[in-house]
C-alpha cells in the first residue's frame, strides 16, 4: 500500500498522528491528502484520494475541545431520518478521527455565489430544495437518538446571548454600558428567551445555511447536510431563520419573505407544528433570528480574539444590518437599536412597525 503524502514531518503533529491512523486502516487505499476545509471550531477536515480517484473525508476533532461521539449519535440519527449524510467509514473517538464519506466539494453557498442577477430561478430551486431538506430532518423523531439530545432550555438561550456582551461588545468594541444601557439590553435578552421557549420544539441543526449544504453528484434535490454536531431540541423557527439570514450572503426582505412562506407552508403540510397565523409565526422567526444573529456577532469576536481567526469578524457588519432590520421593526428592541445607533454614531432611529 502507498504512503500517503506528507508535508515535513513534524510541521503538524495532529496531521502526522490522522496519517498514521488511515495507514492502519486495512481497507486504506489513500495515496494523497489535503486540508479540505476548516470552521468555527476546533475540528479540521481532510480530503484523502486514491490512485482509483476514490475519495473521503477525514475529520480530526481534538477530543480536549470536540466529541466526535455526539456527532456519531446525531449523524445516525439523521441518516436514519433520510437525510443525505456522509457515511462513517472508520473512528477513533479516543484521539478525535473520523473517516467519512466524501459529498463533494460544492456547497449551496459556491453554487449560489456565482449566480448572476438573472438566476431567479435557480436560485430558487436550490432554497426549494433546502427547505424540503429541512422539512425532512423537522419530521425526525429526536427520541430516537441514543444518548438523548440536549434541549434548548433558557440557560443555553441565555449562554449564547452572553456571547455578545462578553465578547462583540467588551473585548471587540470595548464598550462601556450605561446602566440604562443595561437594564434596557437585559429586557430584550429576556423577551428574545422567552419567545423561543414558547415556540413548537422539533430537532434543530443549528447551523442550517448554504456552506453547510451540499450538491451531490450535480444535483442538489436532496442534498448533502454537513456540520450537524451540535443539533438539539428546541424551536422549529431556528433553522429557517438560519438559513434565510446567512452568515455569508444576504437577501432583500421581499425574497426572505417569499422563501419563508414557501417553508412555512410545506412545514404545514407535512404536520410540523408550525403556527396557523404566517404573521405569527414570522415574528418568532424574526425574534428567533435576532437572537441567533447576537450569538454569531459575540462568536466571531471571540474566534478572533481567543483564537487567531480573524477572517469571520469580517462579516460582523451583515449581523449588524441584520439586527438593525429587526430592532427598527419591533418596540421591544428598541434599547438594542439605540446601542447601534451609539456605536456607529448616527443620529437616534424614531418610529417602529410591528
Amino acid at each position: 500500500m502507498k504512503r500517503i503524502s506528507l508535508p515535513p514531518t513534524g510541521a503538524d503533529p495532529r496531521l502526522d498522528l490522522v496519517v498514521a491512523w488511515l495507514e492502519g486502516l486495512s481497507d486504506a487505499p489513500w495515496a494523497a491528502i489535503a486540508a479540505a476545509s476548516e470552521d468555527a471550531s476546533f475540528r479540521r477536515y481532510f480530503r484523502v484520494t486514491g490512485d482509483d480517484g476514490s475519495s473521503a473525508i477525514v475529520m480530526d476533532a481534538p477530543p480536549e475541545q470536540e466529541n466526535t461521539a455526539h456527532f456519531v449519535t446525531v449523524l445516525r440519527l439523521l441518516e436514519g431520518g433520510g437525510i443525505n449524510v456522509p457515511r462513517l467509514l472508520a473512528e477513533d473517538g479516543a484521539r478525535g478521527f473520523l473517516l467519512l464519506g466524501d459529498l463533494g466539494p460544492k456547497t449551496f453557498l459556491s453554487a449560489l455565489s456565482i449566480m448572476g442577477s438573472s438566476d431567479a430561478l435557480s436560485r430558487n430551486a436550490l432554497f426549494h430544495d433546502a427547505i424540503g431538506a429541512l422539512v425532512r430532518l423537522q419530521l425526525i423523531d429526536p427520541n430516537k437518538a441514543e444518548p438523548a439530545l440536549g434541549h434548548y432550555h433558557a440557560r443555553l438561550l441565555r449562554r449564547e446571548i452572553d456571547l455578545f456582551p462578553d465578547w462583540y461588545l467588551k473585548t471587540h468594541l470595548q464598550l462601556e454600558l450605561s446602566n440604562e444601557e443595561k437594564e434596557g439590553l437585559e429586557h430584550v435578552y429576556a423577551t428574545l428567551i422567552a419567545s423561543a421557549l414558547a415556540q413548537p420544539t422539533v430537532l434543530v441543526h443549528r447551523d442550517y445555511m448554504p456552506r453547510n449544504l451540499m450538491v451531490v453528484n450535480d444535483r442538489a434535490a436532496n442534498p448533502g447536510v454537513l456540520d450537524f454536531q451540535d443539533a438539539v431540541v428546541g424551536p422549529i423557527s431556528y433553522d429557517i431563520a438560519s438559513l434565510m439570514r446567512d452568515a455569508f450572503i444576504s437577501w432583500e426582505e421581499p425574497q426572505v419573505i417569499d422563501w419563508t412562506i414557501r417553508y412555512w407552508e410545506k412545514a404545514k403540510k407535512a404536520g410540523l407544528p408550525v403556527r396557523a397565523d404566517f404573521s405569527e409565526f414570522y415574528r418568532e422567526f424574526e425574534w428567533m433570528g435576532l437572537q441567533r444573529h447576537l450569538k454569531v456577532m459575540g462568536i466571531f469576536a471571540r474566534i478572533n480574539y481567543r483564537d487567531g481567526k480573524p477572517k469571520y469578524l469580517a462579516d460582523a457588519p451583515r449581523f449588524v444590518s441584520y439586527v438593525r432590520g429587526v430592532a427598527g421593526r419591533y418596540e421591544a428592541f428598541a434599547p438594542l437599536l439605540r446601542l447601534f445607533d451609539r456605536i456607529e454614531q448616527r443620529a437616534p432611529q424614531v418610529g417602529y412597525t410591528f
